[in-house]
């Protein structure tokens, strides 16, 4: 009998440990964000980004113009009136980061080098921290907001650096790397300065996202010598974790199995997903039916 795949939208309650599933989509979906008012989430699907009323469960598509090929990197601004999305376009393939209207419009060019990958915006809306291939090295670099001024490299380190997300009062980025030998969860001043690693297992931990409360972090991932380091492909077995800001113990909150049919990874929780009161995250796991 065929497979088929079905992409789960989800809510985790940190608080009860309570699992909901909002709903199962037969297209493929990717890494919600949640809005700054509680009311919607936004995740990408098909090279569109959608928007999903909690409340009625509708399904928006936001019209992006021509970033026909939205990937799984992108990040609502504070103003609740704009998206920043990483995107191709029919003319220039390669991702490059774009600020767009949530009520839909032409998007505005952030950068032009390419590829780049938007992982977080600053809370004050002026700054935006994305992953970047520059000279065959991935690092973490910022750009003003408005695309005005250069790009600034934040990370040198050989090897990747990716998912770079601004703490809510803006101090300090998280961002996640391969220095160590293994993918891990770093953090660093705004500025790049004090660069500190905050995750030290075997494991493959990726994209740490911050609470708006600015005291837990939940993170991906891979169970060790599954996937390189740099890799985060889907459809794997997964753990999401939740870990203190300050570092420390680490809780498992989800393990996906695939003898159960389910999996996750790529497009599980690529960019920060959480409620806004601190309490909730949402996710998506990938769930393997016969037809």
């Amino acid at each position: 009998m065929a497979e088929k795949m079905l992409s789960v939208l989800q809510i985790y309650n940190i608080e009860t440990g309570e699992r909901k599933v909002l709903k199962k989509f037969e297209e493929h979906i990717e890494a919600p964000n949640w809005s700054a008012d509680g009311k919607y989430l936004v995740y990408n699907s098909q090279g569109k980004i959608v928007k999903y009323i909690l409340a009625t469960g509708e399904a928006v598509v936001i019209d992006t113009g021509k970033c026909t090929k939205c990937n799984n990197d992108h990040v609502l601004f504070p103003d609740g009136e704009h998206i920043g999305i990483s995107a191709g376009t029919d003319e220039v393939k390669p991702s490059r980061v774009w600020v767009a209207s949530l009520n839909g419009g032409a998007p505005k060019l952030i950068t032009e080098k390419m590829p780049s990958y938007l992982h977080g915006v600053s809370p004050d809306g002026k700054t935006m921290a994305y992953c970047a291939e520059r000279n065959g090295n991935f690092d973490v670099y910022t750009m003003n907001a408005d695309g005005t001024g250069e790009e600034v490299r934040l990370t040198t380190a050989e090897g990747l650096d990716d998912g770079p997300e601004y703490s809510p009062d803006g101090e300090t980025i998280w961002f996640c790397s391969v220095r160590s030998g293994r993918m891990q969860a770093w953090k660093m001043g705004k500025d790049g300065q004090n660069q500190t690693q905050m995750t030290f297992d075997d494991a493959n931990n990726w994209f740490a996202h911050i609470s708006p409360d600015n005291k837990k972090v939940v993170f991906v991932t891979y169970y060790p010598n599954e996937v390189a380091p740099g890799d985060h492909p889907a459809n794997k077995n997964i753990r999401i974790r939740l870990m203190d800001a300050q570092g420390g113990e680490i809780k498992t909150l989800i393990a996906t199995d695939a003898s159960r049919g389910e999996k996750g990874g790529q497009g599980t929780m690529n960019v920060n997903s959480w409620a806004p009161d601190s309490k909730e995250f949402a996710f998506v796991t990938y769930e393997f039916v016969e037809e």
